[in-house]
């Protein structure tokens, strides 16, 4: 068995990280082509990586978790969509919740 050289390691990585990029910034066009638009938000989760928040144009949502910021960040931008610094304000009045959403958040209250 050959041992990898560092190069060879950080060749690897990059490559690694390349994939995830673009299949996450697969994974959020294809939410935003199936929500008329989109936009978005990246939050660090700590060790978990960041979480990348999606609010389509017509209201629906979603989200996708990343291995890192740095990650999320540049499958955000490869995406093309607007990345938002936090999540409020007019981008979060853009959120259409159903019966679904209200449901569970009551259920979380109540402790369900």
């Amino acid at each position: 068995m050959a041992l990898l050289s560092p190069a060879d390691l950080l060749a690897s990585s990059i490559l690694a990280m390349a994939d995830k990029v673009a299949k996450l910034a697969k994974q959020i066009n294809t939410f935003a082509k199936s929500h008329g638009g989109a936009e978005a938000q990246v939050a660090y989760i700590g060790q978990r990586g960041a979480r990348i928040v999606l609010v389509g144009e017509d209201g629906g949502w979603g989200d996708l978790v990343a291995p890192s910021y740095e990650i999320a960040q540049q499958a955000v931008e490869k995406a093309g969509v607007t990345a938002h610094e936090s999540f409020d304000g007019e981008f979060a009045a853009k959120v259409t919740t159903g019966p679904y959403e209200w449901k569970r958040m009551a259920g979380i209250q109540i402790g369900g």
